[in-house]
């Protein structure tokens, strides 16, 4: 096989979470009497961790570090309780996990949400497919940083150029990137296909089972 490693991102990739985090966030907001946003403008929004999404959402007029970490704390609150209510794994998605574990490609999750709830949303809907699962821990190492991408490597004992890299944003694309990976886009994520080719895509996905004909 071409390659050892697939490494997913989760949201907008593996997992379809929009409406728990535009639920969440927006419960954050009617707290503070803010504007609230639709689904279709929190695809936009998320991509680059919770502490970005609340410093888009938050009018700019209000933004301070105090009111940044107060919602910050009432986001987090929230959602780890409603993280699964609506997050469903697209179409194929389970097919295609499936498929790469019976043939012993190594499958592993990394994505800028915070760390435990990335793990839940794994454990809950991806149970027993990917390991490791690795979510954001400190800003600094959020991606296009490549460092925890390099590092889950090093854990699967593969090389980067022998790996790839699934996700739905130009963040994705650039992480694969920095790291020496195979980067590889979705169509049907929280982005277009035009944000992923101009991000630099070897490939676009429009289908799960589309990664295996790069296999």
């Amino acid at each position: 096989m071409k390659y050892k490693a697939v490494i997913f991102d989760l949201d907008g990739t593996l997992v379809n979470s929009i409406y728990d985090i535009a639920d969440a966030m927006n419960e954050v907001l009617l707290k503070r009497k803010y504007k609230t946003f639709d689904y279709e403008t929190y695809k936009t929004f998320v991509g680059h961790g919770v502490k970005s999404l609340i410093i888009k959402a938050v009018p700019e007029k209000d933004t301070n570090d105090e009111l940044i970490e107060a919602c910050l704390n009432d986001m987090m609150a929230i959602y780890s309780e409603v993280c699964t209510n609506k997050t469903k794994t697209y179409d194929g998605v389970l097919e295609l996990l499936e498929t790469l574990h019976s043939k012993n490609v190594k499958l592993s999750v990394l994505s800028n949400k915070e760390d435990s709830l990335t793990k839940k949303v794994v454990t809950s809907l991806l149970p027993n497919y990917v390991n490791p699962t690795i979510g954001l821990k400190e800003e600094r190492l959020k991606k296009p940083n490549p460092e925890v991408l390099l590092k889950i490597c090093n854990t699967l004992k593969v090389k980067p150029e022998d790996s790839i890299y699934v996700g739905d944003t130009n963040v994705d694309i650039k992480v694969a990137k920095n790291a020496n990976m195979f980067a590889v886009g979705v169509s049907w994520g929280f982005r277009d296909k035009d944000e992923l080719i101009k991000a630099g895509a070897d490939y676009i996905l429009n289908t799960p089972a589309d990664l295996l004909k790069i296999l």
